[in-house]
C-alpha cells in the first residue's frame, strides 16, 4: 500500500492505538491535518496554545499511563512546545511530539518559520529524529513510542520536513523494534535483591521512601503489598503521591520541603531506607550533607544514571519497580530472618510522638477569612477521594499534596520536577478528554491560572467541565513566602494588584463563575459546583493574603531544622542528636 508521508504519520497514529492528538496546525503541518481530516480513528484537540498542547498530553498520560501525542508546525510552533516538553522530561512522563519542518532542500537557510528544533529540544527530550526520507517515517515512529514508553518514561520528539509529508512510499509498521544501542534492565539482579532484603529485615528504624517511578511504573500494588508484610512506614514524594494510599496507617505523610514533621524526622533517624523509582531531588534531601546520617540505603531505579547521582546508595539496584518489588518480596517471605518487632514497636512509638505533633494542623477557628487549607480539605471530603486533582505551582500546589489524601496512583497530576506555572489547566482537559466520566478538579492559583487562560476556549469546544479551585491570595503566594523569610518582607514584585474578574472571564468563555469569600460558603459552594457534571465551573476563592506553607525545611537546613507553624511545641531533644 503507497501512501504519502502525512497519511503514514496519522497511520502509524492508528496502528499504535492513540485516539487523542493535542495540537495546534501550521503552514508546514498541513498535509498532516489533511489526512487527519480524511479519518476518523485518531480525534485532534485544538488547543489555543502550543504549550497548551504538550500540557495537556502530558496530563492525558500522568492519568492512563499510555504516551500523550503532540503535533505542532514549525518555527515559533515547535518553539512554544519547549516547556511542555521539559516539564515532561522532568517527571519521566511518556510523550511523542511531531514537529512539522519545513522543506529539507531549505533546512538551514533561514526559511521562514524555520528553528533548528532538533539542537532545540535535545536537552529536554529522551531522544529526537529529524525524518529527511519518507521510507524511514514508519519505523522512527515505532522508534519513538518504544523509547518514550519503555525503560525511564519521557518525551520524544520528531522533527517531519514537509517535502516529506508529501513524498510517496509503501506502508509497513513493525510490530516489534529492536534497538542495538537502547535495552533498558527490568529485572534486577537477584543477588543484589537478596542482600537488600537482609538488609531490610536486619532495620531497627526502617523507612520505605518511594517517589513518581511507583505511579508511572504501575507498581503500586507490589510496594502496597511489600510495606503491609513488613510493617514499615511509607512516605511518597510529591510526585509519588498515591503510589501507597494516603489514608493507610502505615502511610506518614509526604517528605521534603513542606513534607510531614514525621516524615521528615524519620528520614532523619532511619537506619535502613528503602528507597524506590525516587532521584533524591533537593527538595526532599534539603542539604544533603545532613541528609539521613544514619541510613544505609537500597536504591531501586530503572534508571542506572539516577543510582548514586545525588546520594550514594549501598545497594543499587537497576530494574522496573514492580517486577524488583514483586522479586524483593519473595526473598523477605523466603528468608529465616522477620523484622524486629520490639525494635519496630519502639519505632513506630517514636514515630507517633512525632505525629502528636501535629505538623499539619493551622488556624481553624478564623471564622472571618477563607483558610486555603480548609478549602482542599472540603474537597477531599465531598469526592470522597475520588477525584482527579490536577495543580499549577505554588503555595496551592503544596496545600493540595498536603491536605488531599490521594489513596490511588495517578490521581494527582501536578509539575513536581520543572515547577510550571500554567500547568493545571490545560493538564485538566488532558484528564477530562482521556476519561470523561471523571471527576476533575484544577486547583490553582490567580497567578499560575492566567498563564494558560486561553485554554478555557479548549474547553468550551469541546465541552470539558471540569472543576477550577482558585486559592486566590492576590499575591504570587510562594514567591511571597521566601520573601517574607529571606528577603526581610520586601515583596519585589509579588503582588498581583491587576487581576480580572474571574468570574465574568470564565462567564464571557461561555462558563460559570462563582465568587466565594466567605468561610462559611465554602462546603455548599464546592457541594453545589461538583454536583454539575455539566458544566465548567470557575470558582474564585478569596483567601488569607498571609497564609504560609508549614512546615517548611529552607535551603541549608537538615530534615531535622523544619520550621513548623508559629506556636508548635516541638522537644529540641527528639531533633537534634550528636551525629556518630
Amino acid at each position: 500500500m503507497e501512501l504519502t508521508g502525512a497519511d503514514i504519520l496519522v497511520r502509524c497514529l492508528q496502528d499504535e492505538g492513540i485516539k487523542h492528538i493535542f495540537g495546534y496546525p501550521g503552514g508546514a503541518a498541513l498535509h498532516i491535518y489533511d489526512a487527519l481530516y480524511k479519518q476518523d480513528v485518531v480525534k485532534h484537540v485544538l488547543v489555543r496554545h502550543e504549550q497548551g498542547a504538550t500540557h495537556a498530553a502530558d496530563g492525558y498520560a500522568r492519568a492512563t499511563g499510555k504516551p500523550g501525542t503532540v503535533l505542532v508546525t514549525s518555527g515559533p510552533g515547535v518553539t512554544n512546545t519547549v516547556t511542555g516538553i521539559a516539564t515532561a522530561y522532568m517527571d519521566s512522563i511518556p510523550m511523542v511530539v511531531f514537529s512539522a519542518q519545513v522543506s529539507t532542500a531549505v533546512i538551514g537557510d533561514d526559511a521562514f518559520q524555520e528553528v533548528d528544533a532538533i539542537g532545540i529540544t535535545r536537552p529536554c527530550v529522551k531522544h529526537n529524529f529529524l525524518v529527511k526520507d519518507v521510507r524511514d517515517l514508519a519505523v522512527t515512529i515505532k522508534k519513538a513510542f518504544y523509547i518514550a514508553t519503555t525503560g525511564r518514561p519521557g518525551p520524544v520528539l520528531v522533527d517531519v520536513p514537509k517535502d516529506v509529508t508529501a513524498a510517496i512510499t509503501e506502508y509497513e509498521y513493525p510490530e516489534r523494534i529492536d534497538m542495538r544501542s537502547y535495552s533498558p534492565s527490568s529485572r534486577g539482579h537477584p543477588k543484589q535483591i537478596a542482600r537488600a532484603a537482609e538488609l531490610l529485615l536486619s532495620a531497627k528504624r526502617p523507612i520505605i521512601y518511594t517517589g513518581g517511578g511507583i505511579v508511572m511504573g504501575k507498581a503500586h500494588q507490589e510496594l502496597t503489598a511489600l510495606v503491609k508484610h513488613l510493617g514499615y512506614p511509607c512516605t511518597n514524594t510529591l510526585m509519588g503521591l498515591g503510589g501507597f494510599p494516603g489514608d493507610d496507617p502505615l502511610f506518614i505523610g509526604m517528605l521534603g520541603m513542606h513534607g510531614t514533621y514525621e516524615a521528615n524526622m524519620s528520614m532523619h533517624e532511619c537506619d535502613v531506607m528503602l528507597c524506590i523509582g525516587a532521584r533524591f531531588d533537593d527538595r526532599i534531601t534539603g542539604d544533603v550533607k545532613k541528609f539521613s546520617p544514619f541510613a544505609r540505603i537500597i536504591h531501586i531505579d530503572i534508571d542506572p544514571a539516577t543510582i548514586g547521582k545525588v546520594v550514594s546508595a549501598e545497594i543499587p539496584i537497576v530494574g522496573q519497580a514492580g517486577a524488583v518489588l514483586k522479586e524483593l518480596l519473595a526473598a523477605i517471605k523466603r528468608s529465616d530472618r522477620t523484622p524486629d518487632s520490639e525494635a519496630l514497636k519502639t519505632w513506630w512509638k517514636q514515630i507517633d510522638d512525632w505525629r502528636a505533633v501535629k505538623s499539619l494542623e493551622y488556624d481553624r477557628k478564623n471564622t472571618k477569612v477563607i483558610k486555603p487549607q480548609y478549602v482542599i480539605e472540603k474537597l477531599y471530603e465531598l469526592t470522597g477521594g475520588d477525584a482527579y486533582v490536577t495543580s499549577d505551582v505554588g503555595q496551592h500546589q503544596m496545600w493540595a499534596a498536603q491536605y488531599y489524601k490521594f489513596t490511588e496512583p495517578m490521581r494527582w497530576i501536578n509539575s513536581g520536577g520543572l515547577g510550571t506555572m500554567g500547568f493545571g489547566l490545560p493538564a485538566a482537559m488532558g484528564v477530562k478528554m482521556a476519561l470523561p466520566d471523571a471527576t476533575v478538579a484544577c486547583v490553582t492559583g490567580e497567578a499560575s491560572i492566567l498563564m494558560c487562560i486561553q485554554e478555557l476556549a479548549t474547553c468550551k469546544q469541546y465541552d470539558l467541565p471540569i472543576k477550577i479551585i482558585n486559592l486566590n491570595n492576590r499575591y504570587l503566594g510562594m514567591v511571597r513566602q521566601w520573601q517574607e523569610f529571606f528577603y526581610d518582607r520586601r515583596y519585589s514584585h509579588s503582588y498581583m494588584d491587576a487581576l480580572p474578574d474571574f468570574v465574568k472571564m470564565a462567564e464571557s468563555f461561555g462558563h460559570r463563575g462563582v465568587l466565594i469569600d466567605n468561610p462559611a460558603d465554602v462546603e455548599g459552594a464546592l457541594k453545589e459546583v461538583l454536583a454539575d457534571k455539566d458544566n465548567l465551573y470557575f470558582m474564585d476563592f478569596i483567601t488569607d493574603q498571609k497564609e504560609n506553607v508549614y512546615p517548611m525545611i529552607a535551603a541549608g537546613k537538615g530534615h531535622h531544622e523544619m520550621a513548623l507553624q508559629p506556636g508548635s511545641l516541638v522537644d529540641d531533644s527528639v531533633t537534634e542528636r550528636e551525629l556518630a
